[in-house]
């Protein structure tokens, strides 16, 4: 048996996602009983909650009918496992076994490849966004002048305000825990940049599109936008801005898209 038996079963979903079913996967991995492969997928699931992962977005309850004879079939329990969940099982299988050996080997690499993979797309994303809240804060200053806004720090905490439930831009720095030179913008992740990122664009057109004028009506404005971002996200199930994790400074993500840029070209 090779390592590329994981590969022959992988499967594809109806959203591009790589899986594989537990009861295919049962065989390669050296296990001949359902209820003993069962123990070693709970003792995954425990791994994989005290890792603070969803165990729901790596191990999907599933149902399949299975033939037994005279063209009847019943139902049996399966598990569409992400390729994070393989790693767990292999990872708490017994090593002294040649196919949990192998798998640990196969899941370890290719989780790994995919990490950096993740991770770069995460520097490209965020590399991007920073760059257009660069230039996208700089015409919002310009619509806000425009709206005879003087004290713009003030402008842009309502802003924060409404998009981070009431935290000015002082509050988000120390939420964040952020030393005093660190600007809490080079600190956040794709997700949260396209938050702000949004409400900096929507509030430039709004302050245009409606010849908003007054530093109140504009800050005002700034606000509703804010806070219209934070009641979408939460109509989408997604996390408040305030509750995302910080990141390492985005120089780092600069950094590691050169060296990238340096290998592809050596290559």
């Amino acid at each position: 048996m090779t390592e590329n038996i994981f590969e022959h079963i992988k499967k594809i979903n109806e959203y591009n996602q790589e899986f594989w079913s537990a009861r295919e996967i049962m065989h390669p991995l050296g296990y001949a009983r359902w209820e003993n492969f069962e123990v070693a997928i709970s003792r995954a699931k425990e791994a994989c909650k005290n890792s603070k992962q969803a165990i729901d977005d790596h191990f999907r309850d599933v149902t399949k009918m299975v033939g037994i004879g005279s063209d009847s079939q019943r139902s049996i329990i399966d598990y569409h496992l992400s390729r994070y969940a393989c790693y767990l099982i292999a990872q708490n299988g017994d090593s002294r076994k040649e196919e949990i050996a192998i798998a640990q080997t196969y899941f370890a690499i290719q989780t790994r490849r995919q990490e950096i993979q993740d991770l770069q797309i995460e520097d490209n994303k965020r590399v991007f966004l920073r760059e257009e809240m660069k230039a996208h804060n700089k015409n919002l200053a310009q619509a806000a002048r425009g709206a005879g806004v003087m004290n713009y720090a003030n402008f842009q905490d309502y802003g924060y305000m409404g998009l981070y439930g009431g935290l000015r831009q002082k509050d988000i720095h120390t939420r964040k825990k952020l030393k005093k030179d660190e600007k809490i913008l080079d600190h956040m992740g794709s997700e949260e940049l396209a938050a702000n990122l949004f409400r900096a664009t929507q509030t430039e057109a709004k302050l245009r599109r409606e010849n908003i004028f007054g530093e109140n009506n504009a800050s005002m404005a700034h606000h509703e936008v804010g806070k219209k971002v934070r009641q979408t996200i939460k109509e989408l199930g997604g996390t408040m801005p305030e509750k995302l994790p910080v990141l390492e400074n985005i120089k780092e993500s600069r950094r590691r898209l050169k060296q990238s840029e340096k290998k592809t070209i050596l290559k």
